[in-house]
């Protein structure tokens, strides 16, 4: 049940579906959805789902690749092994940097949605506890941290669910108390394309943010139970239900809302979702959305906390990460990677402390280049993956993506252009002075650690 690594293999299907879905759904769908709607308006459901295609590719591509090679370090090793020790060094670190800023987001934004019930509560306090309840999640055996992200991710996907059940019925029959809208909201206040194919464009850039999360499935081939059955079938479930529940339920909110309202963003008493429970007439709507977008957030803390230990322990293998972040508790797990990871909680409650008001914003933007330049290489990998493996006359994987390389290639081209255009939207535009920066100090570092790496993976 163990591999090479050490980990042990103990997640099973049904989990490795959960936790992607996990670290995929945050808050962006329930609060934050509203930055692309106002780019879009009610066209931002075209935008969902052409992003849904890209998703599918990317965890497509990353099966493809990792039911040949299900090691710890998932992607990252697999760019060492194709593209280079550089190439896998940066993904590694490059990830790993990512999500432990997003891990710190998560964690702020659960403090915040704490203090709809206790306002004047310090935000660092809340953020301190989740802070080590995650820790605590994380420090457990796998296939108890499987199963608790299983419940915690089960949460969001029935509220979803139920979400648009009665937001069906509201489109279509009425609820006790609320008419039936109808289906005008999606071409009143200048039509279903109010700012044409620029807003359309720049509506994807926010909602492609909303899928970062679906490489999570790849992470745990290293501790799956069966990788080769189980990696493809969880990454193919993971992301279309993900495209399925974000496509429906933006299209829900912008049917019974009017997209202008909508893109006013606002609170989560201001939510479409709480609009739409209040209107079934379930009790303190806003309360329950409130606990949910919670619990969403901390899911994601949990999973990318996962994510960036196993991330870790990979980098310790090749000697580009200190040596004690590579030794295993009994339990198999990577502690000291933890522990190190758990840096974005520990910066999380300095900066919750010392500015509450912009904690969340200090923690997201740096992230987004990253994310965008992980994705390229990614695709980039599978490309040489598949050249280099027909070069040498070896056997194709038993998952292959469709259309590819024609299919890696145009999502390659979006993605670039994507990262481009961030330059050009105001709150994104800091992404690159921190981004850039960045990438020119990693490589540095790949220069000084590369001399006592072990040779290629």
């Amino acid at each position: 049940m163990d591999n090479e690594s050490g980990l042990q293999r103990r997640l099973t299907g049904r989990q490795l579906t959960m936790i992607g879905l996990g670290g995929a759904i945050g808050t962006g769908l329930f609060l934050g959805s509203s930055l692309a709607i106002s780019q879009a308006g009610p066209a931002t459901i075209v935008a969902y789902v052409i992003c849904a295609g890209v998703a599918l590719v990317i965890g497509w591509s990353l099966a493809e690749m990792v039911v040949v090679h299900p090691e710890a370090g998932a992607f990252g090793v697999i760019a060492h092994r194709y593209l280079g020790p550089w190439a896998g060094f940066v993904v590694r670190w490059t990830y790993w940097t990512i999500q432990v800023i997003a891990i710190g987001g998560e964690v702020i934004a659960a403090g915040i949605y704490v203090q709809f019930w206790w306002p004047s509560l310090p935000l660092w306090l809340p953020v301190v506890v989740f802070s080590a309840v995650v820790l605590v999640m994380n420090a457990a055996a796998v296939k108890l941290f499987g199963e608790v992200e299983y419940w915690f991710a089960m949460i969001k996907v029935v509220a979803i669910i139920v979400f648009i059940l009665l937001g069906v019925l509201l489109i279509t029959v009425g609820l006790p108390g609320a008419e039936a809208t109808g289906v005008s909201n999606l071409t009143a206040h200048d039509g279903f394309l109010p700012n044409g194919m620029s807003g359309l464009f720049l509506a994807m850039v926010f909602v492609l943010f909303s899928y970062i999360g679906t490489e999570v499935v790849s992470v745990t081939a290293a501790e799956s139970e069966n990788p080769v059955r189980d990696i493809p079938r969880a990454a193919r479930r993971m992301v279309t239900r993900l495209a399925l529940f974000y496509v429906l339920a933006i299209a829900i909110v912008l049917t019974v809302v009017p997209w202008t309202t909508t893109a006013q963003g606002g609170s989560v008493t201001e939510s479409p979702f709480v609009r739409v429970f209040s209107a079934a007439g379930v009790p303190a709507a806003a309360t329950i959305m409130n606990f949910v977008v919670l619990t969403a957030a901390l899911s994601s803390a949990n999973t990318n906390l996962y994510l960036t230990t196993r991330m870790m322990h990979s980098l310790a293998a090749n000697r580009y990460a200190p040596a004690w972040t590579g030794r295993l508790s009994a339990a198999g797990v990577p502690r000291n990677a933890l522990a190190l990871s758990a840096l974005g909680l520990a910066l999380a409650a300095g900066v919750s402390a010392a500015s509450e008001s912009e904690a969340y914003l200090a923690l997201f933007g740096v992230s987004v280049f990253g994310a965008l330049v992980v994705w390229l290489l990614i695709l980039v990998t599978h490309y040489a993956f598949r050249r280099t493996r027909a070069a040498q006359g070896l056997p194709e994987s038993p998952v292959r993506l469709w259309g590819a390389p024609v299919t890696s290639v145009v999502v390659m081209l979006f993605l670039a252009a994507v990262l481009v255009s961030t330059l050009f939207i105001e709150p994104l535009r800091p992404a690159w002075w921190a981004g850039v920066p960045f990438f020119v100090i990693v490589s540095a570092a790949y220069v000084v650690t590369s001399r006592r790496a072990k040779s290629p993976v």
